[in-house]
């Protein structure tokens, strides 16, 4: 039976929740943790989660925006990482999916509920009690909330600007990461 676009689609949007799922679960045992970690690193881990999903965001946002062309120059001088980036161009719409919805989103949940953890152990560390309590942990959500939103503003407008710098640079780490073996004589620039 032949595949339609539908059926792609509709399967991609299945694969999707179920990773949401399972990262959604994952990550958030961090909560846990951080509910018994003391305010200052639960404020670390908040800060690392709001900019990891804010460079994913970007990236997913650059890998929309980025033509394929300077690309193909870049992999016509072997450059690393060019092959790669034009395959996340190739699958802008998937890559946009997973980095933007998936790992951007669960980041910023995580966010939220991690500033309300860091909230509730700073309001016991300052032995704040009654409404006080509530408004310290009100005030951390907010800001948190704020900051994120911020810098994923400034991470989109950024990815909109110069998209190509960034889906390379992607492109060269998840090569890294992946340990891509590049065929002797190729360069690393």
């Amino acid at each position: 039976m032949k595949r339609t676009p539908w059926r792609r689609a509709i399967r991609f949007a299945l694969t999707v929740a179920g990773l949401s799922f399972v990262l959604g679960g994952v990550f958030d045992t961090s909560t846990v943790f951080l509910n018994h970690a003391l305010w200052f690193i639960g404020a670390i881990a908040i800060l690392v989660i709001v900019v990891v999903g804010a460079l994913f965001d970007m990236l997913g946002v650059a890998a929309a925006v980025a033509s394929e062309t300077p690309f193909h120059a870049m992999a016509s001088k072997r450059l690393f990482g060019a092959r790669r980036a034009i395959s996340i161009v190739r699958n802008a719409e998937r890559v946009s999916s997973i980095c933007s919805d998936v790992i951007g989103d669960i980041a910023g949940v995580l966010s939220g509920a991690g500033a309300l953890a860091v909230g509730a152990q700073l309001s016991s560390t300052m032995h704040v009690t009654s409404w006080h309590r509530e408004l310290v942990i009100i005030l951390l959500t907010a800001l948190t909330t704020a900051m994120t939103v911020a810098v994923k503003a400034i991470g989109k407008t950024l990815a909109i600007r110069v998209p190509t710098p960034i889906v390379l640079t992607a492109a060269r780490i998840a090569d890294s990461v992946l340990f891509y073996r590049r065929s002797p004589g190729r360069s690393r620039r």
